[in-house]
Order: structure tokens, then C-alpha cells, then sequence
């Protein structure tokens, strides 16, 4: 058995390093040519073709059809850059990437955020190049996308203040993250307006249970079914908001940890009603995805009167024309809060790395800044113009319908490197592109309007340093769980006030004003970055 491990790991590792080829940027099928001279700004990069190692991660087995998009091509043969394609699958890419570390050999490009994460970088900062003179003295574009949207270098900048990533801004994102959706047919058989504030919201809970809205003559309608052991939504009436889910929240612009708060108690307190009542599932804490897509796509009758999802017909399949997205609910203090970003879910990091196992990093620099304009982006988002793109005569771009039998986002994925790589969309070109509001991407902007204005400034997403990265899974495994065990131990039999106190000792206890203090240096930093 040792003997077939051994020998499996070895093959692996071989294959591996077979993908890479040499460290050097070449290939030993096409070597860089020896004449060709590199150009700091124009097209061809360079005069004679090269060849660059770029390795990318898709999900599952969506495989290499990407690299048919055509503007991938036509910037090869305008660039005389070629691109070897490293394509691995997101299913063995742990093992894969940990043999890729180990060997100390990497291509040279890294290309989307889903390869390497933040603790990747930092714990291995000698593979990667810094990027700071490269973006100044071959980027223009990049400079450009981040003298307009500063986020973008606040989000790239390590803890030594160096730039190792390269970020991106997607294209037509919204500002808000799940939203209050209502199953409004059961509003209108009942004669109900749609809830504005948390006294509407018990009320209208109390008639969908009591009421038999979904008229199968059953007491089987759940008011509030959702997950607010992973989420917050719910919870988003009490000023609760978190986008990156580490119970980390700005308020009055300095970080809290808001499972301490007031805010959160009384949420808390709230909850418990509404469970003790019967009007929240029962099986909130218990049921995986498997039970929750069952409810809400029962075949019989709808069941779910309201819950917090992306876009209303995401989930509830032949009863999705029942439900609608709603405003923001109002809070105790009579105000509206959402979870989402201000600035749009747009910015994403490690985007590109570009490692010191290459020797040519200026053409790399040049090549990725050719990602960093707007008709680029898009296309390399959606699809090629011409294929997937329609590009019309005002200067406005519209998305083509995908053919029969597959999905608009399939399509997408299937046609462009999607979410991840490099790519800037400015906000002011959004307004030419044209999405069709009844699904995917288009819906959610159009719904989007309904809460965008109530979306928090949330905890960003900052960069720890080595020792925070080591500290930091200590402190979290103890504090979460016991964070996560109460809370929903509090929502289901109540008690929060006698065990308040406890509690609060309790996370002290773990080291919470520890935790607090990284994520505060972490946020100062972050804040610092000009």
C-alpha cells in the first residue's frame, strides 16, 4: 500500500512539473527567441514571439474552451506574446498545489484569485515578484483604473506595503449581497401589504403560518426558512451587516466585533420570539443545502413565505414567479441597513501574480495591462465581441441569448475566464452595457435599486502579515464556535439575558481582545495605503 502511495505521488508530482516546464518562462517545444527585443510601451511587446507559462484553476471540470475566446487570440498575434495554458481543475487543486510549493518551481504567470489566497502569498512571499515598479513603468492602464477607483490598491497592498497581486473591478456587479425576497403571491391571496418595518414582518409571519396561503388546506407553510447561523441577513433590521463573514462590522467608522453588541442581543432576543412562535424553521440549525433546496422547490405547493436570497428566481424553482425582491426591512431605531458594499461587489485581489521563476516579468507586466480596459474586460467577463458581445453603433454592448439548451452563465463560463484574471470595468462606461432585466446579472442590478441605498460600509477585506496569519486560527476556531453554539442555542430556547454576562467572560477569556486588535492593525493598515 506505502509502495502504490509512493509511487502515485511521484507520478503526480512528475505530471506537475511536466505542466510547469521550466522555471524560466520558456517552453522547451518553443523557446523565447534570442533576437527578440522587448518594447516598454506599444504593440508587439515584443518583436519575435515568446512564450509565457500561465497557469489558471477553473471549477470542477469546465476544462480549457475559454481560450477559444477570440479576444485571447487576436492579443497573441498583436502582442507576440504566446500564452501556454496551464489549465487545472479546482477538484484536486489543494493536493496539486501544495506539491507545486513544495517543488519550488512555478510558472510564470499565476492568473485568478482562486489559485493562491492571501496565506498562500505571504507564507511563500520569495515566489513572487513585487509589482510596484512594473505597474509604474509598464502599466498604464492599471495606473489609470487605480488613480479612478483607489479601492483597488488599498485591496493589493501587503503588510510590507509592497504589491504582489494584481486586482480587478468586474463588470455591472450590484452593491448589495442577498436581499429580502417575499413570496408576494401569498401577500395578495391574504390581502397584505408588503412588511416595511419588523411589526409588519411578525405579522405578516403570523398570517402565512396561520392562514394557509399556499391554499393546499396544510399547516405546512414556513414563514422564515434561511440560514442565519452562516449569514446575517436576517439579522440585517439591528444594524447587522456582514459581507465578509468574520463577525467584524465598522460602526461609526472603527472596527467592533459585533457578536458583543447591544445590537446583536437584542436582534438575538427578536429571533427567539419569532422561533418560540413557530414562525422562523424549525430545522434552521440542523438541515444542509440538500433539505433547504427541498423546501423550497416542493413539488406540491410552495412552502417558503420569506427568506434572503441573490436574485428571487435562484432558488425557488417552478414557484419562483411567486416571490419578489423587497426593500430593506426597518430596524427598531426606524432605519434600514444592508448587507453589500458602497463602492459595488466588484474588487477582487490576487488576481495575477507574476513569480521570480520568470525571466521576462516586463512583458508579463505589459500583457496583463492589456486586460485593464473596458471592451478587455468585458470580454474577457462575458465573451468575445462578435460572439458573445454585440457591439452596437452608439457604443452600447449587448449580450447575445445563449444557445438552446444551455444557460446564460454556463455560457459565459464556458466562453471567457469569467471571474477571475485581471480586468477593469470603469463605472461611468457601465452605463453602455445592456443586460436583460429579467435574469442573472440583469435582474439582480434591476432589484438592486431597491436597497442600494440602505448598503453598510462594511469591515473591508484586509491583508494580515505572517505571525497575524499564524495567530489569527487559534483565536478563531475557539471564539467562532462558541459564538456560533450560542447563538443558536439563544435563538432556539431563549436565555440570552441571564447568560449575557457569562458569555461576554467566556470570549475574553479565548482572547478576543486579541483578535480584535489584529483585525484593527489589519484595518489600519488597510486605511493607511494612499
Amino acid at each position: 500500500m506505502k509502495k502504490k502511495l509512493f509511487i502515485a505521488l511521484v507520478l503526480s508530482l512528475s505530471m506537475l512539473i511536466s505542466l510547469i516546464g521550466c522555471a524560466s518562462g520558456k517552453t522547451e517545444k518553443e523557446p523565447a527567441q534570442a533576437g527578440s527585443e522587448f518594447s516598454s510601451e506599444g504593440l508587439p511587446i515584443v518583436t519575435a514571439p515568446i512564450t509565457l507559462d500561465v497557469l489558471t484553476v477553473r471549477w470542477g471540470n469546465m476544462g480549457d474552451t475559454f481560450k477559444n475566446n477570440k479576444w485571447l487570440q487576436d492579443l497573441e498575434k498583436a502582442t507576440n506574446v504566446k500564452i501556454n495554458w496551464q489549465v487545472m481543475s479546482s477538484n484536486d487543486w489543494g493536493e496539486q498545489k501544495s506539491i507545486m510549493l513544495a517543488s519550488g518551481k512555478l510558472p510564470d504567470i499565476i492568473f485568478g484569485d482562486n489559485a493562491f489566497s492571501d496565506s498562500d502569498i505571504v507564507n511563500n512571499l520569495s515566489y513572487f515578484r513585487p509589482l510596484d515598479d512594473y505597474i509604474d513603468k509598464y502599466m498604464p492602464n492599471l495606473k489609470a483604473a487605480m488613480d479612478e477607483t483607489p479601492e483597488l490598491k488599498q485591496i493589493s497592498t501587503f503588510p510590507d506595503g509592497k504589491i504582489y497581486s494584481l486586482p480587478a473591478r468586474l463588470p455591472s456587479r450590484p452593491l448589495s449581497t442577498m436581499q429580502p425576497v417575499i413570496n408576494k403571491a401569498w401577500l395578495d391571496r391574504l390581502g397584505l401589504e408588503v412588511p416595511n418595518n419588523i411589526e409588519d414582518l411578525y405579522n405578516v409571519f403570523k398570517a402565512f403560518k396561520e392562514k394557509d396561503p399556499n391554499q393546499n388546506g396544510k399547516a405546512d407553510e414556513i414563514p422564515f426558512s434561511g440560514s442565519v447561523d452562516i449569514s446575517m441577513d436576517f439579522l440585517n433590521p439591528f444594524g447587522i451587516t456582514d459581507l465578509n463573514g468574520n463577525s467584524m462590522m465598522l460602526k461609526d467608522g472603527e472596527p467592533v466585533f459585533y457578536p458583543t453588541s447591544n445590537e446583536y442581543k437584542e436582534a438575538l432576543k427578536w429571533t427567539h420570539k419569532l422561533y418560540s412562535e413557530g414562525l422562523i424553521d424549525q430545522e434552521l440549525f440542523t438541515q444542509d443545502n440538500t433539505m433547504s433546496s427541498a423546501k423550497q422547490q416542493n413539488p406540491d405547493a410552495a412552502m417558503i413565505g420569506f427568506s434572503n436570497q441573490w436574485i428571487p428566481d435562484a432558488v425557488f424553482g417552478k414557484w419562483k414567479d411567486e416571490y419578489a425582491a423587497i426593500p430593506s426591512i426597518a430596524g427598531p431605531d426606524g432605519k434600514r441597513y444592508q448587507t453589500g458594499d458602497p463602492v459595488g461587489l466588484s474588487l477582487r485581489r490576487n488576481e495575477m501574480l507574476i513569480t521570480t521563476f520568470s525571466e521576462n516579468p516586463e512583458v508579463a507586466a505589459r500583457w496583463a495591462d492589456q486586460f485593464y480596459t473596458n471592451e478587455a474586460s468585458i470580454q474577457n467577463f462575458w465573451g468575445a465581441i462578435g460572439t458573445v458581445i454585440d457591439k452596437k453603433g452608439d457604443g452600447s454592448y449587448a449580450l447575445m441569448n445563449p444557445p438552446e439548451g444551455t444557460s446564460a452563465d454556463a455560457w459565459y463560463w464556458d466562453q471567457s475566464v469569467r471571474d477571475f484574471g485581471p480586468k477593469y470595468v470603469s463605472p461611468s462606461f457601465e452605463k453602455n452595457i445592456i443586460l436583460d432585466e429579467t435574469t442573472g446579472d440583469g435582474l439582480k442590478l434591476a432589484i438592486d435599486k431597491l436597497v442600494s441605498e440602505y448598503v453598510t460600509t462594511p469591515f473591508p477585506n484586509v491583508m494580515y502579515n505572517v505571525d497575524e496569519f499564524k495567530e489569527l486560527p487559534t483565536l478563531t476556531t475557539d471564539i467562532d464556535s462558541y459564538v456560533k453554539t450560542n447563538r443558536a442555542k439563544w435563538i432556539i430556547k431563549g436565555n440570552i439575558d441571564q447568560e449575557w454576562d457569562a458569555y461576554i467572560k467566556q470570549l475574553n477569556g479565548m482572547g478576543l481582545e486579541r483578535l480584535v486588535e489584529i483585525r484593527s492593525d489589519a484595518y489600519k493598515r488597510y486605511t493607511s495605503v494612499k
